[in-house]
């Protein structure tokens, strides 16, 4: 019997009800688990293994956006560990570390369009002893199946739509400017950043058009694909910022994007003329850095 682990604003939604009846009716039980901050930490990874143990579960269903996804795979993966987590932060081979054998499964079924979890080996995970975020890796930590159903994403409010986009931006557009060696990872970013462009403003302003939706997740995944090659100084930096101030993580992506762009220009400046030549921006470099605005998103 799975546990269904999501975020407390998702928990007490209708969706959410309605997907505890589906589960129920198939003999799945309802049992759900939604202690999860905006920034899922160890204390959350705690209380989640816990309820795992007490309802003798063997598996989990990963609900919602990108924390409670990364919390769930990390409640699946760290039930039948012995060592503590942040002895498998993605540093060199520590990976290796983990019991193998004891990693339960997990299903994601994203509500958002925006970090691509539910295609990721990894979670992030925020001590909050030391304000850090740690980007827990292990391959099975990767979902085994994943449902991705534009519909689910219908009810964000549209700062949320505005901020996981701009979140799924971030991260093709690292992974397009990365330096190191990857030309599939580079044009899945490309064309991710495309997809992107086309279909987040409809998303954002009609939030019913299922076609925009389904082109957001699509690239929500491809940004969580194409960043195996790398990402930069835009997540360097959001990421400390969300560990002390708990901001929303894709928006702060946006915030802290043109900044970035601005201070890695001479070592970009051509990759991203080329890009914005494919995504029909004029203007090279300066007509891209200008995209990334988004003036009507704000």
């Amino acid at each position: 019997m799975p546990l269904l682990v999501t975020d407390r604003g998702l928990a007490k939604l209708q969706v959410t009800s309605q997907t505890l009846d589906v589960m129920q009716s198939a003999g799945l039980g309802r049992a759900v688990f939604a202690d999860v901050d905006p920034n899922p930490n160890e204390n959350n990874l705690a209380a989640g293994i816990a309820t795992f143990k007490a309802g003798g579960h063997d598996g989990v269903v990963a609900f919602g956006g990108g924390s409670g996804l990364d919390l769930a795979k990390m409640i699946a993966f760290m039930a039948g560990q012995t060592r503590p987590v942040w002895d498998f932060e993605d540093i060199g081979d520590w990976w290796t570390r983990a019991d193998s054998d004891v990693i339960y499964p997990s299903v994601a079924v994203p509500t958002t369009a925006g970090t691509g979890s539910e295609v990721g080996r990894a979670s992030v995970l925020t001590n909050t002893a030391t304000k850090e975020k740690k980007i827990i890796f292990h391959p099975k930590v990767l979902p085994s199946v994943v449902i991705c159903d534009p519909e689910l994403t219908t009810g964000m409010p549209p700062t949320i739509t505005a901020g996981t986009g701009m979140d799924a931006f971030a991260h093709c557009l690292e992974a397009f400017c990365s330096p190191h060696y990857h030309p599939m990872s580079q044009g899945i970013a490309l064309e991710g950043m495309r997809l992107v462009k086309e279909n987040l403003l409809t998303a954002y302003k009609s939030p019913d058009d299922l076609a925009a939706r389904a082109n957001m997740m699509s690239a929500a995944m491809m940004g969580a694909t194409a960043f195996q090659k790398g990402l930069g100084a835009i997540h360097a930096i959001s990421h400390p910022i969300g560990a002390n101030h708990n901001t929303h993580h894709g928006t702060t992506n946006a915030v802290v994007m043109q900044a970035v762009l601005e201070f890695n220009r001479p070592a970009i400046e051509g990759k991203l003329a080329s890009a914005a030549a494919y995504l029909g921006i004029e203007g090279g470099f300066g007509g891209f850095y200008g995209y990334t605005r988004a003036p009507e998103l704000a």
